[in-house]
């Protein structure tokens, strides 16, 4: 192979047409979500499979398959249960040390969505292998649109049942009060960036008959505690605030088969000042666990006009020296 590459070719026996059914999925679903977790190529003639990767990944992805397929003798193999497999493998560890150089492309109605940039190309790649993640910059790299393009794909392929824009209401109250309609609708306009990435990747039509279907659930942070979240793909917007015990209520509603994608941008916190971050807190709290992945933006990430990335700059600059100054003076 070339460019350092692994080809592993091997046999699942025995040969069963209906237990290899079960393990590559309607339409190879299956094998699609394993090449994703772990950055390979699968390919398979019958009994005989192919998987083409990062050495550490091709022989990950052999023994995935076969432990899969001596699985199949017993159950009926599902995303979720693949999903919980490939978790109790310890498969991420390999995943991670490819640092998202395994270019992810997503493929929706509308077109082709890939990464721009390394940044970009590391969030997608993250977002393919872990079941939690983590998108921290500022406006405009990209943060949301790419989760929202993810959460499309994985609904358009079955691979999970449904998908939650989750929004913390900082305005909640007195503040939101006097506007009319129920509570999905006075928090709407909040989540208007993921509406519109969706209507683009759908359109207006197929989006309003899933929201109508609740297979796209619109759910004020609020609104979360004492669910369990399975087979969902779940996007937190804004995530900078939540405070501390609404961050970890949203985490701990993760069940199994679901992919969660936290956003945010730490720079442009609205709680009261005396209320700490959730996203901050988070960062410092999860940073080493495994499983977990974290892309950082800067303002050279910043794919909208030019300007912003300039305006991101001037006031990165102007707080480092404000922060400078105060230090100075105590």
């Amino acid at each position: 192979m070339t460019d350092g590459l692994t080809q592993r070719d091997f046999p699942l026996d025995p040969e069963d047409n209906a237990r290899l059914a079960n393990l590559c999925g309607p339409f190879d679903e299956h094998l699609r979500q394993v090449e994703l977790r772990l950055g390979v190529e699968i390919d398979h003639r019958g009994n005989i499979f192919r998987v083409i990767g990062e050495e550490a990944a091709a022989m990950a992805g052999e023994k995935v398959l076969r432990s899969l397929y001596q699985a199949t003798e017993k159950e009926s193999l599902t995303g979720a249960a693949i999903n919980l497999h490939l978790a109790e493998s310890g498969v991420d560890a390999l995943v991670s040390d490819t640092d998202g150089t395994q270019e992810v492309t997503i493929k929706v109605k509308r077109g082709v969505i890939k990464g721009r940039g390394p940044n970009q190309a590391r969030y997608l790649h993250a977002i393919a292998s872990h079941d939690i993640n983590f998108g921290v910059g500022p406006a405009g790299t990209g943060k949301t649109y790419l989760a929202v393009a993810s959460a499309v794909e994985a609904l358009e392929a079955n691979r999970v049942q449904r998908v939650l824009l989750v929004r913390p209401a900082v305005e909640a109250g007195e503040k939101l009060g006097f506007l009319p309609g129920d509570l999905s609708q006075k928090v709407d306009p909040y989540l208007r960036p993921l509406y519109d990435a969706l209507y683009e990747m759908l359109g207006f039509e197929k989006v309003a008959k899933l929201i109508e279907r609740n297979v796209i659930e619109i759910a004020p942070l609020a609104y979360m505690r004492g669910r369990t979240l399975n087979d969902s793909f779940v996007i937190l917007d804004e995530a900078q605030n939540t405070t501390v015990e609404q961050m970890k209520m949203f985490l701990t509603r993760i069940g199994f088969g679901t992919v969660a994608v936290i956003t945010g941008d730490v720079t442009q916190v609205d709680l009261p000042r005396h209320v700490r971050s959730g996203l901050r807190h988070a960062i410092e709290v999860l940073r080493g666990v495994d499983g977990i992945s974290f892309t950082f933006y800067t303002s050279r990430d910043v794919v909208r006009h030019p300007l912003v990335a300039k305006i991101v700059r001037a006031y990165e600059a102007f707080e480092t020296t404000e922060n400078a100054d105060n230090t100075h003076v105590r």
